[in-house]
């Protein structure tokens, strides 16, 4: 794995983004309603770059009152299982905190059993389904939530976390050396 960063999406992502939103999502996103997100002051985009910039993944998350509901969150096929949607998700947690949250929700595809693995790493717990919820396919979404993120427990739970996070960043670098 090469060393990943984790910025602020903006528009000269797209192209990158929407390749992996297509390679990934039955039904997904278009320019158009990115451009639309990145907009909102509610919203926050992230992208997770190789050092050539070369975006691996992204997610996304609105921010109301004190809840965080995650919007979005993809791995480019060839980068799965390395991490990258833990960095990403590091990142948005910490933003969402910097704003305010006290408790995130997001929908999840029922069979998506290692989207759900992560979640639960982050204190996400399972409280109900949503039937037929992704149009294109019928499937159903699972329903998650963390409350009190901004709690001790989930502060530790967060930097360990953080510390994995840094520790595989780091791994990387000197292994490309």
């Amino acid at each position: 794995m090469t060393a990943v960063t984790v910025r602020p999406m903006v528009p000269d992502h797209l192209p990158e983004v929407l390749a992996i939103e297509q390679a990934v999502q039955p039904q997904p996103w278009t320019e158009g309603l990115f451009l639309a997100e990145l907009a909102e002051p509610t919203r926050a985009y992230r992208v997770a770059l190789d050092p050539s910039g070369t975006v691996l993944g992204f997610g996304g998350i609105l921010v109301a009152v004190d809840e965080m509901h995650v919007t979005t969150l993809a791995t480019s096929a060839d980068h799965l299982r390395r991490g990258i949607a833990s960095h990403l998700m590091v990142e948005l947690m910490d933003e969402a905190l910097a704003r305010g949250a006290t408790a995130a929700t997001l929908e999840v595809r029922t069979e998506n059993h290692a989207a759900q693995r992560l979640y639960a790493r982050f204190g996400f717990a399972p409280v109900g389904v949503r039937p037929g919820y992704y149009a294109a396919t019928g499937e159903d979404a699972l329903i998650m939530w963390a409350h009190d993120i901004d709690g001790a427990d989930a502060a530790r739970r967060l930097d360990g976390l953080r510390v994995a996070s840094a520790t595989a960043r780091t791994a990387t670098l000197e292994g490309a050396r």
